[in-house]
């Protein structure tokens, strides 16, 4: 009887041997898959080491023969001989534009993405959402030009000049340099709204996981809906807001094509000043500019040693926020 029965649940089951067989199978299917992801995540970093160590072999040679001090000269010259480029003017215009265009956009994105989640009927946060996802689409160029003909129109009569003739007389960052179109605060503000659909897109899907029980454990308790936010919510998606913020980060690191069309190039005899009202060039769109003069060794590894240093910063950024989100993680468990 035992016997019949364990027979009829085999057959249930749909037979020892085929079960068998497609237990096999899905275990095969198994390895397969983590042979291929372990596979794909090597080439990525084989990728990435190839990179910087193509930037750093290209490099070398003309750093050798710089006449002038990389870190810290602003004469970028590759038509001397011997060459003499330096890297301070690129590297403070693309590391302040960047971090202005941070400092405005993340608490706007966050503020949408809490918006669509948490307090938008359904009816509008569908469409606000697709909304959001096709501006983190658009090409870098568009926001380029809109910010040129659009922002750039009119922010030097209602931004510029009364900054400038206000607290500008007294604080050195806010100065007037004499730059009338294109500075570091304008091709700041275009970054900062390029970036935002991307934070926000990111933000809201982590945002739209916050486990049920959470939020719910926190009204129970007498929350309000703010105070839910603030002890359910916004802890929840602090790491995924940490990794978009710095998705964003890199990206207004290299973007190239808007800094190019917005921000004013100034030489190198111009007398130095911190001022965000100045224009400058960042990494991306010195080597834009100057593309057609890589035609020997030596312009052509200067370029690529501005490169390198590119790539370093990026690198930097986002080990950075990887140690970051580990930290949150190990706390919030």
């Amino acid at each position: 009887m035992s016997s019949v029965t364990g027979a009829s649940v085999v057959d249930t089951l749909g037979g020892g041997e085929d079960s068998g067989d497609r237990a096999s199978t899905g275990r095969l299917g198994d390895r397969l898959f983590a042979g291929a992801a372990t596979g794909s995540g090597i080439i990525v970093i084989g990728l990435v080491t190839l990179v910087g160590a193509f930037l750093l072999y290209r490099a070398i040679p003309a750093l050798a023969d710089d006449d002038a001090n990389f870190l810290t000269s602003r004469v970028f010259d590759v038509d001397s001989s011997p060459l003499r480029f330096g890297i301070a003017d690129l590297l403070w215009v693309t590391v302040i534009s960047s971090v202005i265009a941070m400092i405005i956009a993340v608490p706007v994105a966050i503020g949408v993405a809490l918006f669509i989640t948490q307090y938008a009927p359904r009816r509008l946060a569908a469409p606000a959402a697709y909304l959001v996802d096709l501006l983190a689409a658009v090409p870098s160029i568009v926001y380029g030009l809109w910010g040129a003909r659009v922002i750039g129109s009119g922010f030097n009569e209602h931004v510029q000049d009364p900054i400038q003739n206000t607290v500008g007389k007294h604080v050195p960052f806010l100065r007037d340099v004499g730059i009338s179109a294109g500075t570091i605060l304008l091709i700041s503000l275009v970054l900062s709204i390029m970036i935002l659909p991307i934070i926000t897109a990111l933000s809201r899907e982590v945002f739209a996981q916050t486990p049920p029980q959470h939020k719910e454990g926190a009204i129970a308790l007498g929350a309000t809906k703010w105070e839910m936010i603030t002890t359910a919510v916004l802890p929840f998606g602090r790491p995924g807001v940490i990794s978009a913020a710095m998705l964003g980060l890199g990206r207004a690191l290299g973007e190239t094509i808007a800094v190019t069309i917005i921000l004013s190039t100034i030489p190198a005899t111009k007398p130095w000043s911190f001022s965000l009202f100045n224009g400058g060039e960042t990494f991306a769109s010195r080597i834009a500019n100057n593309a057609s003069e890589f035609d020997s060794p030596g312009k052509t590894g200067a370029f690529i040693a501005a490169g390198l240093v590119l790539f370093i910063l990026t690198f930097a950024v986002n080990a950075a926020a990887r140690v970051v989100i580990e930290r949150r993680k190990a706390f919030s468990e």
